[in-house]
């Protein structure tokens, strides 16, 4: 089985034990300018209110911009007050974007209509919109390397603002830019407003139906993945939420995609796919390596532990962990943000998934152990913060599958644990780690349940991968070390 991570080549290597820095509980002589200045101007960067902001030109400007672009897409028109409608407040909210470096971005306000306040079935019917899962972006990157090729990203501006709405809805003005003369009018919403509870839905189905008005396929495995083939020329698109990346083998064919999404939308050419949903993405000749090393080091600092010693294991080997463990307990709210943390990081980091996993068992009531346990990792990672995922070209993309279990590993219940990966004989694309539902009466048992959820994953996997033209033309060979689990499941 090859390895789960894979350090960035030309990335610095860990420093001798002699040059590590001291333990972060001792304490710090300096303060560097540029840490209290991050700090404090990050306060003032993302303001609670719109009495904040409005006190600063930038975010005063993020307003303008936002009110400009509901206005460009006909969002709404002015309306005497309803006598039978309830009438739905709006608030402002605001987001400072940053790059992959974590230098500013953008200043985004966003004006959001108080969707908690509508009721079902009158001012809203179907909520549901589908999102890329992250197998499925990092099958696409898996495939495009084997193929070599390029691939592109844009990003949707003020996206929800494009859906239409069957419903009658009316908003309030909002606060700081309400018709002059008509203050006591509400807005009749011709299209959907972020908040509203169909926001999403409406969304979907407009840039669904963009999708298949021009000759795209839909995934029947993957409803946000569209495919659109030309002869021998092919062409894929995925969509989360706003952002699209998209490849194929085509340039022209790109290009005029490219042209034609931005006549329909406003969008934003992002040119050549390198930060994703708060991944790093750097695409090389020989192939594309995706991490999430700047998200890692704010991880660090977050939790004070950027100076910490290393580790060189997230968890200890053999450590059995349960809910009343005699130690004393922690504050809930700093653990849970911080398994949370964890948790988005195994996008790019298998090798903290089964850790991550156990801990987050603990979130409801963690005690001093838990979050000990939970700081190692933090440990791990300062010291492997360069470690993510090298996809290269390779002759032969057979899907193939590891798995495994432990056997009664959960001290509480007694219930077992799975885990596997999916390769095409390159850098792994899929993986999880979850609790068995069921309590295994032995180790066979046990490795037999996770061979049986692996290959609920494998005909997925399958699925998609033929979606994207990488068909498999032979069964997917998927190992695993119990004799009797093996014997169960080939006779």
């Amino acid at each position: 089985m090859e390895k789960r991570s894979q350090q960035a080549p030309g990335s610095p290597r860990r420093p001798p034990p002699s040059e590590e820095i001291e333990e972060e509980t001792s304490p710090r002589r300096t303060k560097l300018l540029s840490d209290i200045y991050e700090t404090c101007n990050f306060i003032m960067l993302e303001p609670e209110n719109f009495e904040t902001a409005v006190k600063h030109k930038v975010w005063v400007q993020a307003m303008e911009e936002e009110i400009k672009m509901i206005e460009k897409n006909n969002t709404w028109e002015l309306a005497d007050r309803p006598k039978d409608k309830e009438v739905i407040g709006v608030k402002w909210i605001y987001k400072t974007k940053l790059n992959a470096d974590g230098s500013i971005q953008k200043h985004k306000a966003r004006l959001i209509a108080k969707g908690y306040s509508q009721l079902p079935g009158i001012d809203y019917t179907e909520t549901f919109a589908p999102v890329a899962r992250l197998d499925t972006i990092r099958a696409l990157i898996a495939i495009a390397t084997n193929k070599k090729w390029k691939i592109y990203q844009m990003d949707v501006k003020s996206a929800f603002l494009n859906g239409y709405i069957d419903e009658e809805i009316y908003v309030e003005q909002p606060q700081g830019f309400m018709a002059k003369g008509s203050e006591e009018k509400v807005l009749r919403l011709k299209k959907a407003l972020y908040g509203l509870k169909q926001a999403p839905r409406a969304w979907y189905s407009r840039i669904d139906k963009y999708f298949m008005d021009r000759g795209f396929r839909r995934s029947l495995s993957e409803p946000t993945h569209y495919i659109k083939s030309q002869g021998n020329d092919t062409l894929i698109v995925s969509l989360y939420v706003d952002d699209l990346i998209y490849t194929g083998n085509n340039e022209k064919m790109i290009q005029d995609f490219k042209e034609d999404m931005m006549k329909t939308f406003e969008m934003s050419d992002l040119g050549l796919m390198h930060f994703f949903l708060g991944i790093e993405i750097k695409q090389e000749k020989e192939g594309i390596f995706i991490c999430q090393r700047k998200y890692t080091e704010t991880l660090l600092k977050k939790f004070k532990m950027e100076s910490c010693k290393t580790v060189t294991t997230p968890l200890v080997t053999g450590e059995k962990y349960e809910k009343e463990d005699g130690s004393q307990k922690v504050d809930g709210s700093m653990y849970r943000s911080l398994i949370g943390s964890l948790l988005y990081l195994t996008a790019t980091r298998p090798d903290i998934m089964f850790a991550t996993c156990l801990l987050s068992r603990f979130m409801q009531s963690p005690s001093q152990v838990h979050y000990a346990s939970a700081k190692m990792i933090l440990r791990y990672l300062r010291g492997t913060k360069d470690y993510g995922i090298w996809y290269k070209s390779t002759n032969d993309a057979k899907l193939v599958g590891y798995t495994d279990s432990d056997w009664a590993g959960s001290v509480d219940d007694m219930k077992s644990t799975s885990g596997y990966t999916f390769s095409l004989r390159s850098g792994i694309f899929s993986w999880a780690s979850k609790k068995q539902a069921t309590v295994a009466q032995s180790s066979a048992e046990a490795e037999y349940i996770a061979a049986a959820a692996t290959s609920n994953q494998t005909t997925w996997l399958r699925r998609i991968l033929e979606d994207m033209g990488e068909k498999q033309e032979e069964p997917t060979t998927i190992y695993y070390d119990n004799k009797s689990a093996i014997a169960i499941t080939t006779t």
